[in-house]
């Protein structure tokens, strides 16, 4: 039996372990396409990246039957540019754009639905940056494009407007410069004549719960698949935990899933799957779409392992094949499932991190329990990739229970069979990492934030 091969731009190897439960995945054979310290490292270089990518593509002896990706920006990009190259199947370039602007995506939003906040650019160049006409505080800034939400921040008055701008000036080139470059392979709508890729984004801040749709679209037809839930720490808009399936009422999810279909259409979106992220408010029930996503949710695969019976790993590597990408539907061995983020809320060392063997142990003593600790020992938190403005993320702990007690009392026992220890500088004592629970959360440099929750953190 031939296999197909499958490039995996940045593929690890617990993503390699679920692309391998995925059906008929002994037909197929997985191969890591650059690799994530390469993708998304300090400095990033599209041009380079897809030369080195190409020189792997070109040197391989046999065929090329999908190229998939699973992270955001380059690798959201790079996929249908290389895609177009080798004959693969993938969404365009420019659909994939329209998502990962996030200014240009408020303003295909807006075109087909009424779900969304008041949004406006923010002059950088200014002397004196002002909010745009019409957005009022609270609200949030971030650059067009960043990584995990980096460089976005919930600002409730002219101070801290002025104090996020003055952040987000020194850092926002970092990676809209290199989005600039993707820019330039694209016949822009008037719209966008001359935004760019360093562009400053203000939106009002979104109240209420937090959702996650998930969905693809295949032959032209969008198909959202599930709903999840957001849980954030308390007073804080860092995520505790992605749950699925959502609780929503079935008449919220239809509303979701109707205003998914519509702005994916808009976006013109096809054989590619997506997540969007929502707000609703059950005091006045009203819908507000965050953000769309314009790749798989690789996080979420377990969840869909534990409750449907099949990753949703599925239905990229179908759709890249252009196969039926269909999950089964409540055939898992779990009522509910969630990932959970255990955070740290101030900077500090790794003084005590559990070995791949204790891992291990733990995940074998307690069912239903995946283990991924984040930071290796003696590394300092502040020295991470890929974190919000307000937390760093210590461990992500998958559990499917029978129900939310189930999972908490398997999340609970697994964060202190780790045995995780933090201090402030090499050498000093270890400290607690547990869960806070005071309603209090500190944020960056160990201050409190009141600021309006919302979400900020990469899936």
């Amino acid at each position: 039996m031939t296999k197909k091969n499958i490039f995996v731009l940045g593929l690890d190897e617990a993503n390699l372990a679920t692309l391998q439960d995925v059906p008929n995945a002994d037909t197929y054979r997985f191969h890591g396409l650059l690799t994530p310290e390469e993708l998304q490292g300090s400095e990033v270089s599209v041009p380079e990246l897809l030369e080195h990518a190409r020189g792997v593509l070109d040197s391989f002896d046999g065929s090329v039957d999908a190229i998939v990706g699973y992270w955001d920006f380059p690798v959201s990009t790079m996929v249908p540019i290389l895609a177009e190259r080798y004959g693969t199947r993938s969404t365009g370039l420019g659909s994939v754009v329209k998502c990962e602007h996030k200014y240009w995506s408020r303003l295909e939003q807006r075109k087909v639905v009424d779900e969304h906040p008041r949004f406006g650019r923010v002059d950088l160049d200014a002397e004196d940056p002002r909010p745009p006409e019409g957005v009022r505080f609270p609200m949030w800034l971030k650059p067009a494009l960043s990584y995990s939400s980096e460089l976005a921040f919930g600002v409730k008055d002219m101070a801290e407007f002025r104090e996020a701008v003055a952040e987000i000036r020194q850092g926002i080139t970092r990676v809209g410069r290199p989005f600039e470059y993707v820019l330039g392979q694209l016949e822009l709508p008037p719209e966008m004549a001359g935004v760019g890729g360093v562009v400053c984004l203000a939106e009002e801040s979104l109240t209420g719960i937090q959702v996650a749709v998930e969905g693809y679209v295949h032959q032209g037809e969008v198909t959202v698949y599930g709903v999840l839930d957001s849980i954030n720490y308390p007073d804080s808009s860092s995520f505790l935990r992605h749950q699925y399936p959502s609780s929503l009422p079935e008449p919220v999810q239809h509303r979701l899933s109707d205003v998914s279909t519509r702005v994916i259409e808009q976006i013109g979106m096809d054989s590619a799957t997506f997540s969007i992220e929502f707000f609703y408010d059950p005091g006045t029930d009203e819908i507000n779409l965050l953000e769309i996503n314009p790749r798989h949710s690789q996080s979420h695969a377990e969840l869909f392992e534990y409750v449907d019976g099949v990753p949703n790993h599925h239905c990229m590597l179908s759709l890249a094949l252009g196969e039926d990408p269909a999950l089964p539907y409540r055939q898992g061995p779990y009522r509910t499932a969630a990932k959970w983020y255990h955070r740290w809320f101030t900077d500090g060392v790794a003084r005590e991190v559990p070995t791949a063997e204790e891992i291990a142990q733990v995940e074998r003593d307690i069912p239903g329990v995946v283990v991924e600790v984040v930071p290796e020992r003696g590394q300092r938190l502040a020295d991470l990739g890929q974190q919000d403005s307000y937390s760093y993320e210590i461990a992500h702990v998958f559990t499917g229970g029978e129900d939310d007690d189930d999972m908490r009392e398997k999340y609970d026992r697994a964060i202190a069979a780790l045995r995780l220890g933090f201090g402030d500088e090499p050498g000093s004592a270890p400290g607690s990492g547990s869960e806070s629970g005071t309603g209090t959360v500190p944020g960056p440099r160990g201050e409190t934030t009141g600021r309006q929750p919302e979400k900020q953190g990469q899936e």
